[in-house]
């Protein structure tokens, strides 16, 4: 096989593998009793997940909007549904965007629910399993959509918060490499490009 041939081919096996996660792996940091109080009451409601907009036609428009733009990335109908359901609830919920939580995703683990990255992070958002011993449940399982979701919604608005509102900061944090600019730089190229929507999101 000839030099060029070759390449070509390599490369065209590298576009088609699947996408690394980001290794994403947030720092254990000891917790005053009352954060880790309020993180684990975050954690624990189980109210189940609904579209939250205040007219259903813009929910049905972001959902249907969201699903196209997904449908490559994540071919199955009902995975994906379930898959934009949630996040679009439990980041409302925990008062983020839900294109900024689907631009995390998209950096983090690429739309694949099994990715584990170098550091052990687990899932779409690829959370460390510190946190489930440090405001979870025993048997808290990282892999499980809704689990995962809440999680990494939970912690980063808590990074939001401690960092003032300073998403390039609370992204090092929620990344594990606070002050360089890759992790950040990369999730608001997804925020703003990939996911960026014009109509109502709540």
């Amino acid at each position: 096989m000839k030099p060029a041939a070759a390449r070509a081919l390599a490369l065209a096996a590298a576009l088609l593998a699947p996408a690394p996660a980001f290794a994403g792996a947030q720092i254990y940091e000891p917790l005053a009793d009352s954060v880790r109080a309020a993180l684990s009451h975050r954690i624990s409601d189980q109210a189940p997940p609904e579209l939250e907009f205040r007219n259903p036609q813009d929910g049905r428009a972001w959902l249907l909007e969201m699903s196209r733009r997904l449908q490559k990335l994540v071919p199955d109908r009902d995975t994906r549904l379930a898959l934009l359901k949630t996040v679009q609830y439990e980041a409302t919920r925990a008062g983020l965007d839900p294109q900024l939580v689907l631009g995390v995703i998209d950096v983090e683990s690429h739309f694949r629910k099994y990715a584990v990255s170098l550091a052990g992070a687990l899932g779409y958002m690829q959370v460390m399993p510190f946190w489930v011993k440090l405001i979870g449940r025993p048997g808290d399982n990282l892999f499980h959509l809704r689990t995962n979701l809440r999680y990494g919604c939970v912690i980063l608005r808590f990074y939001l918060d401690l960092e003032h509102g300073d998403y390039f900061r609370a992204l090092g944090r929620y990344n594990g490499s606070l002050g360089q600019p890759q992790y950040p730089d990369a999730v608001y190229a997804a925020w703003k490009g990939r996911w960026k929507y014009s109509g109502p999101t709540n």
